[in-house]
């Protein structure tokens, strides 16, 4: 797989420029990532880490204070790519309520394919896609404040399947909702990656949404300290713990048995693999 979006030596810092003399926070530091085309990546870290920061840098709201991210080969400090990057990796942040901005579902899903000129004709295509895609359709002419927090996400995450972008940037998208509203979601994100080929970068708290990533990236003050399949980063249960992470319950679970002496995996991940496991052992007892 080719890499579609490309750290280099990222660092970022916010500076506080109402403090005198002005206080500079580095976020991340000397960040190195390749994120290949069609990849379904998560990103944790404990609150402050730099994940949200991160992502940020990747759609060029944050440009670099040094290194390079490159988008689709796009260098984020170009003035002139920044509208092109945008329309390459879409954003969907935590608050739907943030994001609609209309008061008919399909006039907020068609909100920016307006602004950016598209045909009267293609619009009305493409918002019908995006809505399908989401499972949405059906409500296309209701008002986005009747509905769900869950319903509101997908709608969101419609708006910018419209623009047609090949990666979305999500950051901690179901922190808002309840477990039905981020199922719904999760749905979504994987049908967007599994059958569309969109690359996903999803930022979460949810270790059991992580879980159902190709890959983890996990950030600690700003540095990456693991990188791996989920098999491989959950199995780490100590070293989680120690960064303020957590793991799927059900990895806790494989985790316990096996510092209690029973012939488990670690590398535990899903309820269907611990099913499976728990009868081997009780098989065998």
């Amino acid at each position: 797989m080719s890499d579609f979006i490309q750290a280099k030596n990222l660092k970022f810092s916010y500076i506080n420029e109402i403090e005198e003399p002005p206080v500079r926070t580095e976020v991340l530091k000397d960040i190195n990532l390749e994120i290949h085309k069609g990849e379904f990546v998560a990103v944790l870290g404990h609150n402050g880490s730099g994940k949200s920061t991160l992502a940020k840098c990747f759609n060029a709201i944050n440009i670099p204070e040094s290194g390079t991210v490159t988008v689709n080969g796009l260098d984020t400090k170009d003035e002139d790519n920044l509208l092109e990057i945008r329309k390459t990796a879409g954003m969907v942040f935590q608050n739907p309520d943030n994001q609609i901005v209309a008061t008919i579902v399909e006039e907020d899903v068609a909100f920016a394919l307006e602004n950016m000129g598209v045909e009267p004709n293609e619009i009305r295509k493409r918002v019908d896609e995006a809505l399908k895609t989401v499972g949405m359709y059906e409500y296309r002419e209701h008002a986005p404040h009747k509905l769900s927090g869950g319903q509101k996400q997908r709608v969101a995450i419609a708006g910018v399947i419209a623009m047609q972008p090949e990666c979305i940037l999500l950051d901690e998208p179901t922190a808002m909702l309840d477990p039905k509203g981020r199922a719904e979601v999760m749905k979504t994100i994987k049908q967007l990656n599994r059958e569309h080929g969109v690359t996903i970068v999803l930022i979460t708290h949810y270790m059991e949404e992580a879980a159902q990533a190709d890959r983890i990236v996990v950030i600690d003050s700003g540095d990456i300290v693991m990188d791996n399949v989920p098999k491989k980063v959950f199995s780490q249960v100590s070293t989680l713990k120690n960064l303020g992470l957590d793991v799927p319950q059900v990895t806790q679970l494989a985790y316990g048995l096996k510092k209690a002496g029973y012939d488990i995996s670690t590398e535990i991940i899903t309820e269907d693999e611990c099913v499976e496991a728990l009868e081997r052992i009780l098989a065998d007892a």
